[in-house]
């Protein structure tokens, strides 16, 4: 078994329950389509949102997808004075052979890709 974390972050617009599930599931889709991921090989997924986000937990959004054996969990943001609002996180630890810390492709979208512009090069 070969363990790996892969972070990301998206924003949405509005403070709605659609947003935030559409959001989500870009997301998630864009994580395991850039690093070959299937399903069955995600362990967790550890969501947060900014405090501004309050309609719907996000896991709501990866049972949709049919993650439904992976342990799921939401958090609210640490709120910071001026930072990112609107935004989504997630930490999902898969077994994944083959990737590592240094092939792995993390997914920062919209308006997050401010969180790591290291990334965006």
């Amino acid at each position: 078994m070969s363990m790996i974390s892969i972070r990301g972050a998206i924003t949405t617009d509005h403070n709605s329950k659609t947003e935030i599930l559409q959001a989500t599931k870009e997301m998630i889709e864009a994580i395991i389509d850039s690093n070959n991921l299937q399903i069955d090989q995600i362990i967790q997924i550890l969501f947060s949102t900014t405090k501004d986000l309050d309609e719907v937990y996000p896991a709501v959004a990866a049972r949709e997808m049919g993650l439904t054996a992976a342990a799921l969990m939401c958090f609210q943001e640490m709120y910071v004075k001026g930072s990112l609002e609107k935004c989504i996180r997630v930490s999902i630890l898969a077994d994944a052979e083959g990737l590592n810390t240094h092939n792995v492709k993390h997914q920062y979208l919209r308006r997050a890709k401010c969180l790591r512009v290291d990334l965006m090069k």
